[in-house]
């Protein structure tokens, strides 16, 4: 089973970037698809973005194409997600997910790590 650790939230000016990370350990990480969610208080988990076991295919979702850019790297165990042009919008606790199949439903995602928050302002 693989553990998941996210980092690199902060507080961000609008306009700014952010480079998040997730770190995962105790399974086979080249195995997964790895995806990146977030969630905002009140609402619903919200797909950001997902990546195949090898890095060669992505999806985003409408809300953040051209703006984040997801990538792994297999021999670290590690997926990044690039935010840039944030808005005040897109402040939520973000986290990373691991599965067996790439998409875009969280219920495809069965280990989960505990989210770093990202805040901001305007």
């Amino acid at each position: 089973q693989v553990q998941l650790v996210e980092s690199g939230g902060g507080l961000v000016q609008a306009g700014g970037s952010l480079r998040l990370s997730c770190a995962a350990s105790g399974g086979a990480f080249s195995s997964y698809a790895m995806g990146w969610f977030r969630q905002a208080p009140g609402k619903e988990r919200e797909f950001l973005a997902t990546i195949n076991w090898s890095g060669g295919s992505k999806v985003y979702a409408d809300s953040v194409k051209g703006r984040f850019t997801i990538s792994r790297d297999n021999a670290k165990s590690t997926v990044q997600l690039q935010m840039n042009s944030l808005k005040p919008e897109d402040t939520a606790v973000y986290l990373c997910a691991a599965g067996f199949v790439l998409g875009t439903g969280s219920n495809l995602y069965p280990y989960w790590g505990q989210g770093t928050q990202v805040t901001v302002s305007s």
